[in-house]
């Protein structure tokens, strides 16, 4: 069993003097929870500051996005490389609050994934269907083209030593998250899904649930067999929040060392 992981998902929040204060708090309250993995993904221009004030902590950063090119004349765009001059080491991929605003095809998000591997970048691959496609029962069949995209043109063993974000889009930044049964529904399917082709790699994949996660939901949420941490938006933006959610992490986890 290896540790569970929270990731801070700061969204497009944050100036210098509020992220100052609220990464003080983070190092401060989560500095007990010795047993779990803590990622703080803020925006690009706050990646510098990251690596300043988290040096040297046991806090590790990450972008929310980046190219699917490693560099050219691809105006506004940041590439892996980019991101490693700053010292992040995870980035989020695939977001729907992206993928549905920039139109981000499965091959594109495909590309990206890749893309961060190859520079030595853990991604976040974020999945997850819509309500409509939830009510249809169509849910797995979605999430599981998500899957197979990357499965059919790299390889499964690329989910080695990756992370899989289930979030239901239905539930993010609405309050209303998805039951403990239901996420581990689609988080042992999709380990499965990836199981079939590369055992070794499924076993090593982490899989975390975004989508409303509180302090209050963490805990069932994360004792479920196939939950392996969180995705956090809203809640990572207050401190206290942050840390009852790595608290309950923490508690259903592996021993404190």
């Amino acid at each position: 069993m290896s540790k569970k992981l929270v990731v801070a998902n700061w969204k497009m929040h944050g100036n210098l003097a509020v992220n100052q204060q609220l990464i003080a708090a983070y190092v401060h309250r989560l500095l007990p929870f010795n047993n779990i993995e803590v990622v703080v993904c803020v925006p690009y221009p706050y990646l510098a500051q990251m690596q300043s004030l988290l040096e040297g902590t046991p806090i590790a950063w990450g972008a929310q996005n980046l190219s699917k090119d490693t560099e050219g004349a691809y105006t506004g765009e940041v590439s892996a490389g980019m991101l490693k001059d700053f010292g992040a080491s995870y980035v989020i991929i695939g977001h729907s609050e992206r993928a549905t605003a920039y139109c981000e095809s499965d091959e594109n998000i495909a590309t990206k994934f890749m893309q961060a591997r190859t520079h030595g970048l853990t991604p976040i691959l974020c999945v997850g269907e819509t309500l409509i496609e939830r009510e249809a029962g169509v849910m797995e069949r979605v999430v599981a083209k998500q899957i197979d995209t990357i499965i059919h043109m790299y390889g499964a063993a690329i989910f080695a030593d990756t992370v899989i974000s289930y979030e239901p889009i239905w539930a993010i930044g609405t309050g209303l998250a998805a039951t403990p049964d239901q996420a581990q529904s689609m988080h042992e399917f999709i380990r499965n899904r990836i199981s079939v082709h590369d055992i070794d790699a499924a076993q090593r994949l982490k899989i975390l649930y975004g989508g409303s996660v509180n302090p209050q939901n963490a805990v069932q949420l994360f004792v479920m067999q196939d939950i392996d941490g969180g995705l956090v938006g809203r809640c990572s933006l207050n401190a206290d929040e942050f840390a009852g959610i790595c608290r309950a992490a923490s508690e259903t986890g592996l021993p404190q060392v």
